[in-house]
């Protein structure tokens, strides 16, 4: 038993229960009266009693039922690895990696879908959920499956999803590790079914999107604007792969990375961490469609999982992808960029919140000539690309605020002064959205970026779009005053969002 557990025994006193009952009863000298209960008085607390051990009896054999739902599988494969130190749930950092598949009913697949580290700060200020894309070649390690006896050889470069296949998630966590430096201390696989699950038992989730998106391979079907998903449609929200931005794997892994940042603010919204009722319904369908490791199928080690996210800034849970480059030999496939990919990876080691700059080094030193003292190099500041005066913006309101002076004429005054001589205001939109974006048309996105400083909009915020000439900002919901954005996290030069950040997605082709 742990140390840090209290013995049960005699009080500090060392009175057994037998001297305790011999003692005066407090107060009775007072009441003048005998310290027998009242027989309806022993009838309450005999009702009462029965009730409280019912009810712990319940949930005993509630969290039983619960952690013989799980599946489990070995955490990790790789041959070279060494055993995960223990952690405490409840007060070390921890590393998820949380995996799905596309498994579906008739149809089994040895690919991951889906693969996300989670990382969970151990004084839970916040949270990093780094996304590795599918087509990522990474070094992939020897591993045995634990249930054929089967040993894949090590690659010098394997597709991340097809580690699965090597013996199952066990593989992928050994393959992250080697990659990023860190020792994963557990996974959680899910299906298909998971999704749809979750986001029932949620009461849906809150997307948006800038046009229609009807994308026949996964299902989706969405009117432009905000839509509540659940089920299938929640399911082809995670999955369509031709539905949003390129067509390819970046824009559904920023349409996933909406979707969670999305079900983090309605969970955080609603205190369903707080409420165990909810927690328990949610902590139902989790489990009954869920893998995970041994280590994890304590339903308690989920509960204080829970925990450590109900009270995190959204703006310092952080959604990022995994930097990468083409594949020299083919351009279907991505690499780890290296360099960039680094001070991620570093800070992960190291607990760092990723959305709080880097600690930075002493200043360079210069020797002035004729003398021993040194002197701090001087910082030289970049100048902007583009004149502001040459940059076509043009500012429309897409609050729905119905004020005397409307968004888009506050703003292009103010970019009027900050010099973007061509800032013009183009009115109110047919529908409000939730999100300020900043679109820019081939050829504009430098300029774009530009804009995007000046109004302090995340990188998230910045997108292509072939329905606009020029720049285009469009003030959402999360812009109703000032001539700023308010501060929602930043990620510096890495892909990705804040949860606090209300992104909307852009339809294949537009």
């Amino acid at each position: 038993m742990s140390s840090r557990r209290a013995e049960t025994g005699a009080g500090p006193s060392g009175n057994s229960s037998s001297n305790r009952s011999r003692a005066a009863v407090p107060g009775g000298r007072h009441l003048g009266r005998s310290a027998v209960p009242h027989p309806a008085l022993r009838a309450i607390a005999l009702i009462l009693s029965l009730t409280l051990v019912s009810g712990v009896v319940f949930i005993g054999v509630q969290l039983a039922r619960l952690q013989n739902n799980f599946d489990t599988q070995p955490l990790n494969l790789g041959a070279s690895q060494e055993s995960a130190v223990p952690v405490d749930t409840n007060t070390d950092p921890l590393q998820i990696l949380v995996l799905g598949t596309d498994n579906r009913e008739g149809q089994q697949s040895n690919n991951s879908d889906v693969m996300m580290l989670v990382n969970m700060a151990a004084d839970r200020s916040h949270v990093t959920v780094v996304s590795f894309p599918r087509d990522l070649l990474v070094p992939l390690p020897e591993c045995t499956d634990p249930v054929s006896g089967n040993t894949y050889p090590a690659m010098d470069l394997g597709q991340l999803n097809g580690a699965l296949g090597n013996g199952g998630p066990g593989c992928t966590v050994a393959a992250i590790n080697d990659l990023t430096g860190l020792n994963i201390d557990h996974f959680m696989m899910a299906d298909f079914n998971a999704v749809k699950e979750l986001s029932n038992t949620l009461g849906g989730v809150e997307v948006c999107v800038n046009q229609p998106v009807d994308d026949p391979l996964s299902g989706l079907n969405l009117p432009a604007g905000v839509s509540s998903v659940q089920g299938d449609q929640a399911l082809a929200f995670l999955r369509t792969r031709h539905g949003f931005g390129n067509g390819g794997d970046e824009g559904r892994i920023r349409a996933q990375q909406s979707f969670l940042a999305s079900m983090i603010r309605k969970v955080q919204e609603e205190g369903t961490l707080k409420n165990l009722p909810k927690l328990y319904s949610i902590a139902e369908t989790v489990t009954a469609n869920l893998t995970v490791d041994k280590k994890l199928t304590d339903v308690s080690s989920l509960i204080a999982l829970a925990g450590r996210l109900k009270d995190v800034d959204l703006s310092r849970v952080a959604f990022v992808t995994a930097p990468v480059a083409p594949y020299a030999y083919d351009t279907n496939r991505l690499v780890l960029d290296e360099e960039a990919a680094a001070p991620l990876f570093a800070a992960m080691v190291e607990d760092r919140d990723i959305t709080e700059a880097a600690p930075t080094q002493a200043p360079e030193t210069t020797t002035a000539p004729g003398t021993e003292t040194e002197t701090p190099a001087t910082p030289v500041e970049e100048a902007p690309l583009f004149d502001p005066a040459t940059i076509p913006v043009t500012i429309l309101d897409s609050t729905g605020s119905t004020g005397s002076q409307s968004r888009d004429q506050a703003l292009a005054t103010y970019l009027l002064s900050q010099g973007f001589a061509l800032a013009t205001s183009g009115g109110q939109t047919d529908a409000p959205s939730p999100a300020t974006q900043i679109f820019f048309a081939p050829g504009y996105q430098e300029m774009a970026g530009q804009v995007a400083a000046a109004l302090a909009v995340p990188t998230v915020q910045v997108m292509a779009s072939n329905l606009v000439n020029g720049v285009s900002v469009q003030v959402g919901q999360d812009f109703t005053t000032g001539n700023t954005m308010p501060a929602s996290g930043g990620l510096g030069d890495l892909t990705g969002q804040t949860a606090a950040q209300v992104t909307c997605q852009t339809a294949f082709g537009n």
